[in-house]
């Protein structure tokens, strides 16, 4: 990395990134210290939303019943964070001011699923990003949107105001949703579980692979 990075905007962004999850950290840190359980719900919301996304992230908030206000404060503030730091290590790798390899090669994957959605979203602009980060299908989200904003040449304002509008309206949604199924029918337990299969079967394999190996560890050891 060049050190004239964070003289950048995008370097200022990454900055930025760096400061929220300093924040965040501090904040687990002071529940873990007085308040266990709501430090353990920061943390499984962190992992639920970055592995699951945000239908999971506000599930599981709903669940631990963290209120709606913390729910939709939480959630959004996770999504902004992995916005800032994906956005600026796209374009900074982009302009060769990042050459990290395993970054790179995450930033390529990311930006051939934006790719094959640019055209759909191009000619819509500011509200078919907004569209595109609001609606919940797989290939959708605050980051990839982000990047299609980045690669139809939309400012910096435009394409953040779109996305962070588009995630912000999506979190409120799910809420919406979730808390109204809770309070009606009680269903919202098995939902966020279907929710959490779904999820987890693209890493089936990973998942019975890392177990065998510590069966296989712990058969040596013994």
């Amino acid at each position: 990395m060049q050190d004239s990075v964070f003289k950048t905007l995008e370097g200022k962004l990454l900055l930025a990134g760096i400061f929220l999850t300093l924040l965040l950290t501090g904040a687990i840190g002071f529940y873990v210290a007085t308040d266990t359980e709501t430090a353990k719900t920061l943390i499984l919301v962190f992992f639920a939303n970055t592995f699951g996304g945000r239908s999971v992230g506000v599930g599981l908030c709903i669940i631990q019943e963290l209120g709606a206000f913390s729910t939709i404060f939480y959630n959004f503030y996770l999504e902004v964070m992995v916005v800032l730091f994906t956005y600026s290590a796209f374009v900074l790798t982009t302009t060769n001011y990042l050459r990290v390899e395993w970054v790179t090669r995450a930033m390529e994957r990311i930006a051939v699923t934006a790719f094959t959605q640019k055209k759909k979203i191009e000619r819509f602009g500011w509200i078919g990003i907004f569209l595109f980060v609001m609606i919940p299908l797989p290939v959708t989200g605050p980051v990839v949107g982000s990047i299609i904003g980045y690669m139809i040449r939309l400012s910096l304002l435009k394409n953040f105001s779109a996305t962070f509008l588009g995630t912000l309206t999506a979190i409120i949604l799910w809420y919406q949703f979730f808390d109204f199924l809770d309070q009606r029918f009680q269903m919202i337990q098995y939902i966020f579980a279907v929710l959490l299969i779904l999820v987890l079967i693209p890493y089936i394999k990973t998942i019975r692979r890392f177990i065998k190996t510590i069966s296989k560890k712990n058969h040596i050891d013994q």
